[in-house]
């Protein structure tokens, strides 16, 4: 045994330290030799420890030592442990390991003394053999781990390595994720500074990507529609150009429905870092229900200052659905919303203007093409730092209105920023000109203030207050002047307050969240409020929502509960029951059932109940992701109506400067990519000649986004 121990240990070191010596050959052969008559005379008990790579997946590699008998591994249980970071403590003879596994309340204990491993409240009796103790290490057989723990070891005696694969949530893995978090948010506070910056150099035109997609759809009653969408972008002159054409059967082809944008950066140029040009987005006081096209201009830098705190956004998407916050374009968390919808971030508040966008992901592929632009109330600046933005455009509407909006801020001291412009829109009847004023303060580290005066339209104040254990509560109050035209609709005041408080324990996580609105008209007034508490526990994730409309007339009080259960086969089942209280009696009950298909397809079945309408409808889908793209099909049922619906979609990526083109199932346009192609360089110039060749096998780390390797050219 010692011999072919070390016949592979010396191949081993030799593969790492690069000798081809075939000087070695006898060398090699004698200890085969002797270590076959060495062998003779050994007992079978004996046992070799040597030093073994333990390869995890996910995690990495590390060496730990290893006892060999009859090719079978024991293993060390500290290092194993200590590595997956799994509580454990070894006894001061080294016959002892207790801890617990991941859960506080499931302990463990690996007794050498009695022979057992207790782990959980179940008892594994061990053989004589199964554990090794030695001076200053307890070792257990390899196979144990995956049986009592679910670690699976698989050792390979050629290689000396160990894999350890597991289909559990390892504290080790999940301290990964959060480190990565941190790192998205220390780049948010400015802390990460690069060693190597690569100059950026763009062609003057560049079509880069397309995204594509068809849906139609045919009634019974009536008839069919066909959408059909296509996106193209490009580099251009130095910026991002993107273009979204939209075409809808029966109706005509027309400017407003196409989007087109083209976006400059440079933050290197303090005065101007950003022009927009093209159909743009930008805060109004005004009402603006139709496109802008027109330019924009701002020096505000497009990378992260220094974050001061949180702010809670919570709201409802489509149930199971996966929630991604992006802020200036770098994704900075994510999460998956409840059984009804409902998810909430803690978002990082920066310094100055900060674009922050949600973006939405189904458990089928869907992919949301519009992101939602979230409006922090709060706008901080540094210290004697002063930003603007400067918008004019031409509105779509059928008044083509022109639009201007110059937007100021300064940073007055640490905790107050002062800020103000003008907005001007032509199609108002009165007060076309709107000069406003905005403040925003900070008193100590939890209350945040938030004013703004607009001359002839609004005044607006926001006031956020923040515990130490979380509890947040939002009060905001809007009064419109009497007779203004800017804001299209009669209201004359706006109360509106939120509370709400997170809740974690070992085995569960909540979200409370009571909100009431109260809107006074010139003749009336009423007022809503929404209760809601989402949960999860284990696989199970639950939401109650109670929503109360109070006016003149009879309250409108109702429950919805929703629930998910995820089962075996990969099924996944969604109930949900909604309450009226005033019928004293349900209103509706719906029934959502999903499988995953060869982890390619997903089928979806739903039943819903109306007992207020008395209709009842069905609905069937089967969605199959190609890798070139994603088709779904769906019929429903309800109503007297029979609607059936197809749709695909995908995406095409080019670049000129290696030939690539490929395709993806998913949206690429208005995303960016490096393109990484490593050689050999032989003269050492650091810069790549013709006869210096591709290099295979490169692995690389990318803190956001997915790597794809190109085999074909090694790019």
């Amino acid at each position: 045994m010692k011999s072919r121990l070390a016949i592979y240990l010396l191949i081993k070191n030799c593969r790492r330290s690069r000798v081809r010596n075939w000087r070695n050959i006898p060398i090699l052969l004698a200890l085969l030799i002797l270590g076959s008559v060495e062998g003779k005379c050994q007992s079978e008990d004996t046992y070799d420890e040597i030093t073994v790579v333990m390869n995890v997946q996910r995690i990495g590699s590390i060496e730990i030592p290893a006892m060999i008998h009859n090719q079978e591994a024991y293993l060390p249980i500290k290092d194993i442990f200590d590595f997956l970071r799994i509580k454990n403590t070894l006894s001061a003879d080294y016959d002892l390991v207790t801890g617990y596994f991941i859960n506080p309340q499931a302990r463990f204990s690996i007794d050498k003394t009695n022979k057992t491993i207790v782990y959980d409240g179940k008892t594994t009796t061990l053989d004589p053999t199964d554990l090794i103790q030695t001076e200053n290490n307890l070792y257990l057989k390899s196979s144990y781990f995956g049986q009592v723990f679910g670690l699976v070891c698989t050792f390979n005696f050629r290689d000396l390595s160990v894999t350890l694969t597991t289909k559990i949530e390892l504290p080790v893995i999940r301290e990964m994720q959060q480190e990565l978090m941190r790192r998205n948010i220390s780049r948010i506070r400015g802390e990460k500074k690069a060693d190597t910056t690569i100059k950026r150099s763009f062609p003057m035109f560049h079509l880069g990507m397309a995204d594509w997609s068809v849906v139609s759809a045919q009634q019974t009653q009536l008839g069919s529609n066909t959408r059909i969408n296509l996106a193209l972008g490009a580099v251009l002159a130095g910026g991002e150009a993107n273009m979204y054409l939209n075409y809808t059967s029966g109706q005509p082809l027309t400017m407003k429905q196409q989007y087109y944008n083209w976006h400059f950066v440079n933050n290197n140029n303090s005065l101007l870092r950003q022009v927009t040009a093209g159909k743009i987005f930008t805060q109004s006081n005004a009402s603006i229900f139709a496109p802008i096209t027109g330019v924009q201009f701002s020096n505000t830098p497009t990378t992260y200052r220094r974050t001061f705190g949180t702010y809670t956004l919570s709201n409802k998407t489509e149930p199971g659905w996966i929630v991604e916050l992006y802020i200036n374009n770098v994704m900075v968390n994510f999460m998956k919303a409840d059984a009804s919808g409902f998810y909430s971030f803690e978002v990082p508040m920066v310094y100055g203007n900060s674009v922050v966008k949600l973006r939405f992901y189904g458990p089928w592929g869907e992919e949301h093409s519009s992101e939602q632009y979230i409006n922090i109330p709060f706008n901080f600046m540094p210290l004697q730092q002063f930003e603007y933005t400067v918008t004019a455009g031409i509105v779509e509407d059928d008044k083509k209105s022109r639009f201007t909006r110059v937007n100021l801020n300064y940073g007055l001291s640490r905790r107050l920023t002062i800020g103000g412009g003008m907005e001007y829109l032509s199609s108002l009847a009165t007060g076309k000109l709107m000069p406003y004023l905005t403040a925003s303060m900070r008193l100590g580290s939890k209350l945040l203030l938030s004013g703004e005066r607009t001359h002839g339209v609004r005044t607006v104040g926001i006031i956020s207050y923040r515990t130490p254990s979380n509890f947040q509560a939002d009060f905001n109050y809007t009064k419109y002047d009497i007779g203004q035209t800017a804001i299209k609709y009669n209201y004359l005041e706006e109360k509106k307050a939120t509370f709400s408080m997170p809740f974690r324990g070992t085995k569960f996580s909540a979200f409370t969240r009571l909100t009431i609105d109260e809107v006074t008209l010139v003749k009336s007034k009423f007022t809503s409020a929404e209760m809601l508490l989402s949960a999860v526990v284990a696989r199970v994730s639950a939401n109650l929502t109670t929503y109360a409309v109070i006016t003149d007339r009879n309250p409108l009080v109702y429950s919805n509960l929703a629930t998910s259960f995820h089962l075996p086969a990969g099924i996944r089942f969604t109930p949900q029951v909604q309450y009226e209280y005033r019928r004293k009696n349900f209103s509706m009950l719906r029934a959502d059932i999903e499988k995953t298909i060869s982890n390619k397809g997903f089928l979806n079945l739903t039943y819903e109940k109306n007992f207020v309408t008395n209709i009842q409808s069905m609905a069937i889908g089967l969605r199959y992701n190609f890798s070139f793209a994603q088709t779904f099909f769906n019929v429903h049922q309800g109503n007297g109506m029979t609607t059936m619906m197809q749709s695909a979609r995908g995406s095409l990526l080019y670049d000129n400067s290696t030939g690539y083109f490929g395709t993806n199932n998913q949206n690429n346009v208005g995303r960016g990519g490096v393109i990484l192609v490593p050689f050999l360089d032989l003269n050492c110039n650091g810069k790549r000649e013709e006869n210096e060749p591709a290099v295979t096998g490169l692995n690389l780390r990318s803190n956001g986004g997915r790597i794809e390797h190109n085999n074909r050219d090694t790019t």
